[in-house]
């Protein structure tokens, strides 16, 4: 079954976990929103989000950030530091909100890594710290970060997980009755269909950078830092 709150995984439209995860960050932008404007400070969040930076995008565009850096588009401080003096001088707007995946990098650089173990997943951390500093650094703006960390896989699930995982998880028995193996309970809307496993894992599912979403997210004025 694909359980992850990235949304990484190949063959299915989504994951359950993710609607959660996006529903609880955009509650939090929600709220940093306040804070921001009344102190007129430069609020950035970090969201998980390794090597796909599908939360920090639905839930930046949803929570109406500013700015959304993700891994699949390497950033540019400048051009970061650049949109936030904008709206601070042109539009007259003294608070900005930033978006930063876990997994986000700048341009030539590389991810924020703060531990490795062998046979384990390298540990990120730290990307959000390191573009507040900058950002503060470049700007002049106060500039606070927020990291949302593991609070984004806790809590109760949205009603649309919910509903996910019983469709997901009637589908895996029916399938385990039929004889099916090496296979992978899919959303297809309006089905849930059977996905081979090697399909699965072949590569990973990656924000699209002509996707709707993204296009969107443009439209509405965010940046992206490239």
């Amino acid at each position: 079954m694909p359980k992850t709150i990235d949304n990484d995984l190949e063959g299915t439209v989504v994951t359950f976990g993710f609607d959660t995860a996006v529903e609880f960050a955009t509650e939090c932008l929600d709220r940093l929103h306040s804070t921001a404007a009344a102190h007129g400070r430069v609020m950035v969040v970090e969201v998980m989000g390794r090597y796909a930076g599908w939360i920090a995008l639905h839930a930046g565009v949803a929570g109406t950030a500013d700015v959304i850096l993700i891994p699949e588009i390497p950033y540019d401080m400048e051009k970061v530091a650049g949109k936030i003096r904008d709206r601070h001088d042109r539009e007259q707007k003294a608070f900005s909100i930033v978006v930063v995946a876990e997994g986000a990098h700048p341009a030539g650089g590389t991810v924020s890594v703060v531990g490795r173990e062998l046979g384990r997943l390298e540990r990120l951390g730290g990307a959000g710290e390191r573009v507040a500093a900058e950002i503060q650094a470049m700007t002049g703006l106060e500039t606070r970060c927020v990291v949302l960390g593991h609070l984004l896989r806790g809590g109760s699930p949205s009603s649309m997980d919910r509903l996910l995982s019983l469709r997901f998880g009637s589908a895996a028995v029916r399938a385990l009755a039929e004889g099916m193996t090496d296979v992978m309970v899919a959303l297809d809307p309006p089905l849930v269909r059977y996905v081979p496993l090697e399909h699965c894992v072949s590569r990973m599912k990656r924000v699209p950078l002509d996707g709707d979403t993204v296009v969107t997210a443009r439209d509405l004025g965010v940046s992206f830092g490239d």
